[in-house]
């Protein structure tokens, strides 16, 4: 079995208070840090605020997510992104966390949350040396316009017999 390269975060989420007709509050993503360990946990508890802690979060480098990485490493910014779910009580937690843009973008093509964040400059720079060691663009192939493929040669070969 291959080993694939990983490096574990935390998450951590808020939820401020919201003067709305319509909701009491709103969940947003805070950042990605180093994990910490131990279990999800309270960092801030205030009337209008609540930040939460979720350690244990893999992020897997996969080879054939490549080019998801290549994108978010060569970026301005390169970003961790969680996919966030929220329980019966309208409590957010992250459900699975992500350094490719690609695999980010199939989540939210099935209707997923997700947000994005920047990554840690030590994971940014993990990332980076893993796509400069792995990541080959595939040569573009030059296709034929489909009108140069059309009826004409069919043509041709009735009208010829």
């Amino acid at each position: 079995m291959v080993e694939k390269p990983t490096l574990k975060g935390a998450v951590i989420l808020a939820r401020e208070r919201v003067d709305s007709r319509w909701q009491t509050h709103h969940w947003q993503l805070v950042g990605v840090i180093p994990d910490t360990g131990g279990a999800p946990r309270t960092l801030v508890e205030t009337p209008d605020m609540l930040q939460r802690l979720y350690p244990g979060f893999d992020l897997t480098l996969f080879g054939d997510e490549a080019e998801g990485y290549y994108l978010n490493a060569s970026s301005e910014a390169p970003s961790v992104f969680v996919s966030i779910r929220y329980d019966e009580a309208g409590d957010a937690y992250p459900f699975q966390c992500t350094l490719s843009y690609n695999e980010a973008a199939r989540w939210m093509d099935g209707s997923e949350r997700v947000e994005r964040t920047i990554a840690w400059p030590e994971l940014a720079a993990w990332m980076g040396q893993w796509v400069e060691a792995h990541y080959r663009p595939e040569p573009k192939k030059r296709q034929r316009p489909r009108s140069f493929e059309g009826k004409e040669g069919k043509l041709r070969e009735i009208g010829d017999s």
